[in-house]
C-alpha cells in the first residue's frame, strides 16, 4: 500500500519506481482521484458546519419569536441533510475508489535493484559448493518411484495433479528436514518457533498482498476464509492493527508450516514432479522491524537461509532480483538457486525479501520510539528458510549414486535415528 501524501510530493519518484517495473505512468490518474475525494472532503465538512450554525440560529430565531426567519433556517437545515448524504456517500465511494487503485499497484523497488525485465535481469551475488560428479544424474522422481517411496499415481487418483505420496525413508526424510531448518533458525538465529494458523480471513490475505489481485493462486473454504499460500501470511499478520514499542523490535519469527496454491499461473510449468505443487511444507523466516534496520535485518535473514543450504552442502547461489521479477510487496528481493543435477541448471529454493512498509501500510501495523508521541509504519521482511518439498527434491539429486541409492546429508542423520543411506545396500 502507497502512502498518497507521499505520491502527492513526490509524484515523479513513484512514475519513475514504478516505470522500472514495466508500469505505466500512474499518478495523474491517482492524483486526479484524491483531488476530488478532498474535494468531497471539504464540501462535506462545509455542509455540516453550516447545518451546525444554522441549527444553532434556528432556537436565536424562536427566541426572538422570529418564526418566519426559523422556517427559512428549518428548511436550509433540511436542504443539507440532503448535501450531507450525497457528499458522504461521495467521501466513502472515492475513498474506497482510491484505496483500491493504491492497493493494486505493486511496491516501489529499492535504489539498488537492478532494473530488467524479467529473470534473465537477475545479477549473481555469489555462489557456494561445488557440483558433485554424477554420471547419468536421474531426476527425483526416476529416484523416489524407483525406491517404491515416492507415487505421483496414488495421489492423482486421491486429488488431482501436482500431489504426491511419500512413503518410508522419504516421509521420514522430509520431516527430518523441517525439524533440521527449524532448530537452526530457532536455536542458532533466535528466531521464535510459532504454529500458526493455517486458515486466514480477507484482511490477513490483503495485509500480506494475496488480495485483491492474486486471489486466483490462493484456496479458498467455504466459509470464505483462505488457505495460507505460505506462513508469511499468517506470521506477518499477528502484528495485524498493533503498536508496538521499539525496544520489542526486531521481531523474529518462523513456522514449520504446509502451504497451498492453486499455480493458476503455471499451467504447464514443473508439471512433473516435487517442484510445482498445490501443497507443500515450507519454513518461512519473518521479521518484523523498523526502517533504519530493515536492510541489515534483509542481509541477514538471508543469510539464515543460506546456513541451511550450507550445513546440507548442497551447491547454490544468491541472485538479486531485478525489477521485473520481484513479487508484487517487495523492494527488494534476493533468491537461493539449489543445484539440480538432473536438470544441470540452479533452481530457486527461496526467496528473501524486504517489503519496507509496504504490508504495514496494508496492516495498519505501527511502532512507538520512547518518549515519542507519534508513530511510524515497521518495516517487514519474508523469507524462506527453506521450502522443504524442493531441498528434499536437492538432497536426493544431488546424494544419488549410479545405483539410485541416496546418501543423507551428515546435517540430517542425527534426525534420522543414524541412518547414512535411503535404499538397498551397496
Amino acid at each position: 500500500m502507497h502512502d498518497i501524501r507521499a505520491i502527492r510530493d513526490n509524484p515523479e519518484a513513484y512514475d519513475q519506481g514504478w516505470a522500472k517495473r514495466g508500469l505505466p505512468v500512474q499518478t495523474p490518474a491517482i492524483l486526479d482521484l484524491d483531488r476530488k475525494l478532498r474535494e468531497a472532503q471539504t464540501a462535506l465538512q462545509v455542509a455540516q458546519g453550516r447545518r451546525n450554525e444554522a441549527s444553532k440560529l434556528i432556537g436565536a430565531a424562536k427566541a426572538k419569536k422570529d418564526e418566519a426567519e426559523a422556517q427559512r433556517l428549518m428548511a436550509e437545515v433540511e436542504t443539507l441533510k440532503g448535501v450531507l448524504t450525497d457528499q458522504g456517500e461521495a467521501e466513502a465511494r472515492l475513498t474506497d475508489e482510491l484505496k483500491a487503485v493504491l492497493a493494486a499497484i505493486s511496491n516501489i523497488p529499492a535504489a539498488d535493484v537492478p532494473q530488467g525485465a524479467d529473470e534473465h535481469g537477475n545479477v549473481e551475488q555469489r555462489r557456494w559448493g561445488q557440483a558433485r560428479a554424477i554420471e547419468g544424474p536421474k531426476d527425483h522422481v526416476a529416484l523416489g518411484e524407483a525406491l517404491g517411496l515416492m507415487d505421483f499415481e496414488a495421489a492423482a487418483r486421491t486429488s488431482g495433479a501436482r500431489f504426491v505420496f511419500l512413503k518410508g525413508d522419504l516421509a521420514r526424510l522430509e520431516r527430518a528436514l523441517g525439524a533440521f531448518m527449524l532448530d537452526i533458525q530457532t536455536r542458532e538465529h533466535g528466531y521464535l518457533e510459532v504454529s500458526p494458523p493455517l486458515l486466514v480471513r480477507d484482511e490477513a490475505a490483503f495485509g500480506t498482498g494475496q488480495l485483491p489481485k492474486f486471489a486466483e493462486d490462493l484456496f479458498q473454504t467455504t466459509d470464505g476464509r483462505w488457505l495460507i499460500p505460505t506462513a508469511e501470511v499468517s506470521l506477518t499478520n499477528m502484528v495485524l492493527g498493533q503498536i508496538l514499542d521499539e525496544p520489542e523490535l526486531p521481531l523474529r519469527l518462523t513456522a514449520l508450516t504446509p502451504s497451498f496454491r492453486s499455480e493458476a499461473g503455471a499451467s504447464g510449468r514443473d508439471t512433473r514432479g516435487m517442484i510445482r505443487q498445490h501443497q507443500f511444507y515450507k519454513v518461512e523466516l519473518v521479521s518484523i522491524t523498523t526502517s533504519d534496520q530493515s536492510d541489515a535485518e534483509h542481509e541477514r535473514m538471508t543469510q539464515c537461509a543460506e546456513t541451511v543450504l550450507q550445513r546440507l552442502e548442497l551447491p547454490y547461489r544468491t541472485m538479486l532480483l531485478c525489477t521485473g521479477d520481484m513479487g508484487f510487496t517487495a523492494r527488494k528481493t534476493y533468491d537461493l538457486e539449489v543445484w539440480m543435477p538432473s536438470q544441470g541448471v540452479y533452481r530457486e529454493i527461496s526467496s528473501c525479501s524486504n517489503c519496507g512498509d509496504f504490508q504495514a501500510r496494508r496492516m495498519d501495523a505501527r511502532f512507538r520510539k520512547p518518549g515519542e508521541k507519534g508513530t511510524q509504519y515497521l518495516h517487514t521482511l519474508n523469507g524462506s528458510g527453506l521450502a522443504v518439498g524442493r531441498t528434499l527434491v536437492a538432497v536426493l539429486e544431488n546424494y544419488q549414486d549410479e545405483g539410485g541409492r541416496i546418501a543423507i546429508p551428515p546435517a540430517l542423520q542425527p534426525y534420522m535415528n543414524g541412518q547414512t543411506h535411503i535404499g538397498p545396500a551397496a
